[in-house]
């Protein structure tokens, strides 16, 4: 079985964090988030972890080394990343261009790539020192929007993790922002796509008006003990390459066999984790699409846009019917959903965020996936190639991991391409999960359990 090795235990050496400011003055202004940037289900950071093989042309360079040069460089362009959050009236959050800078850390492990195991996907082992919390640089407001750390590891290869103050920028506007790390640290001047700011394009109409039900943002309240609790838990990861996606589209009738593996996996997952849950017949049950919004505007927004420009459309069922109806009653939910966002939709969502101020999806009785396959973490190049692995460091989000659950391109032991699923849930509905999936996946055989792949590393919180 290929695996992560989370037993894994190894000892880093850290320098003291520093603050990088752009290598050249830059513009002291104060500049608004867009509507959708600032609404409060983005108000956490997000970790993202990055790991690269030692190069031979590159063994008498420091990866610390050059990643701060060119940290120091990017940000004389991407300046608002060096600044800091504040909140004006009616809770409107703006970028207050400092220049104080990112938080950097360097540091050394003792241990090589090799031993992290041969399948390389969250959870990953000691990973809080892999990400060090420098204490007071998480708060939303006046701290530091980006926090990097580099270890280097026994082989010549690194490891590049960062934390990421989700407000300013999707996965998208990220890999633009860490692609134009990876070109200067290479030696370019400038980036080949040069940021756009312009959130204004995102502002409220005027007057605003709610044109979509929009019921991701209903208010639910949590009358029945709905939200998971946090202790017990379990992180398992689910490799789905295509024998496993061929053998959930048997359970898909003839008129959804269109379907993208995307709206499969989201509907089967969906379905799996209810059951697990043991949750009352009558509770209303929410997943939540995250959609890249980009190509729905029409004209598109400016090239270099790195603001977040999604929608989170949600389908609702109660979990009677997830739990005993077949595949394709969640199957159909999950397109109505995700086809329902286009350019009107996300008007009328940036419009929602001002009338109501500025609101949290509901969270009762909800289950999130995001898409990050095709976002580009893993073609990231820092001067040492494309990463082994690039993308989420864990599964969950914030002081929920049981919430959302990233889909995340993985080659497994045998070099077969696929989507790597990580998931959080307590151990007792864990178990019921994995004999579901299995049901689907190789049908009600006891004495059989996952594809060879799929059932992968465990960790307690």
């Amino acid at each position: 079985m290929a695996q992560i090795n989370t037993s894994l235990t190894f000892t880093i050496r850290r320098r003291a964090p520093e603050l990088i400011a752009p290598a050249e003055p830059t513009p002291r202004e104060l500049k608004p988030l867009s509507d959708i940037d600032d609404q409060e289900g983005l108000r956490f950071h997000v970790p993202v972890i990055q790991f690269y093989r030692g190069d031979p042309k590159m063994k008498n360079k420091n990866p610390a080394s050059v990643i701060r040069e060119a940290l120091a460089k990017v940000l004389v362009f991407y300046y608002p990343f060096a600044g800091r959050l504040t909140e004006g009236p009616a809770r409107k959050l703006m970028v207050d261009c400092t220049g104080d800078g990112v938080l950097f850390i360097e540091a050394e492990a003792d241990v090589t790539l090799k031993q992290f195991g041969d399948a390389l996907q969250p959870p990953f082992p000691c990973f809080e020192e892999l990400l060090y919390n420098v204490p007071g640089s998480d708060g939303v407001l006046d701290s530091p929007l980006l926090l990097i750390q580099v270890t280097r590891l026994l082989c010549g290869g690194f490891i590049f993790a960062l934390r990421l103050n989700h407000t300013m920028t999707d996965a998208a506007g990220l890999i633009q922002f860490l692609t134009a790390l990876g070109e200067m640290a290479q030696g370019a001047s400038r980036p080949s796509t040069l940021p756009v700011w312009q959130r204004e394009v995102l502002f409220a109409r005027d007057p605003p008006r709610v044109t979509f039900k929009h019921r991701e943002y209903d208010v639910v309240e949590d009358t029945k003990g709905r939200i998971i609790p946090l202790d017990d838990m379990a992180h398992k990861s689910f490799f789905f390459g295509a024998a496993e996606v061929a053998a959930l589209r048997r359970f898909v009738p003839l008129n959804l066999r269109k379907c993208s593996t995307f709206e499969l996996l989201t509907a089967s997952l969906w379905r799996c984790r209810t059951i697990a849950l043991q949750l009352d017949p009558e509770e209303e049950m929410r997943i939540i699409c995250l959609v890249n919004a980009r190509a729905k505007f029409d004209p598109l927004l400016p090239n270099g846009y790195y603001g977040n420009v999604f929608a989170i459309p949600v389908a609702i069922s109660t979990a009677r019917d997830l739990t005993t109806k077949p595949l394709s009653h969640a199957l159909d939910l999950v397109r109505k959903a995700k086809n329902e966002v286009n350019a009107e939709y996300m008007k009328s969502l940036v419009d929602l965020m001002v009338i109501k101020g500025r609101p949290h999806f509901a969270v009762v009785g909800t289950y999130v996936v995001s898409d990050v396959t095709r976002a580009g973490f893993d073609e990231v190049d820092l001067g040492w190639g494309k990463a082994a692995y690039g993308g989420p460091a864990k599964g969950g989000v914030g002081d929920i991991p049981t919430l959302i659950t990233w889909y995340i391109p993985c080659k497994n032991h045998k070099g077969e391409s696929g989507i790597v699923v990580p998931v959080c849930l307590p151990n007792a509905a864990m178990e019921i999960f994995i004999e579901e999936l299995n049901k689907m996946l190789i049908g009600n055989k006891k004495d059989q359990v996952l594809h060879e792949h799929n059932l992968l590393a465990v960790s307690r919180l």
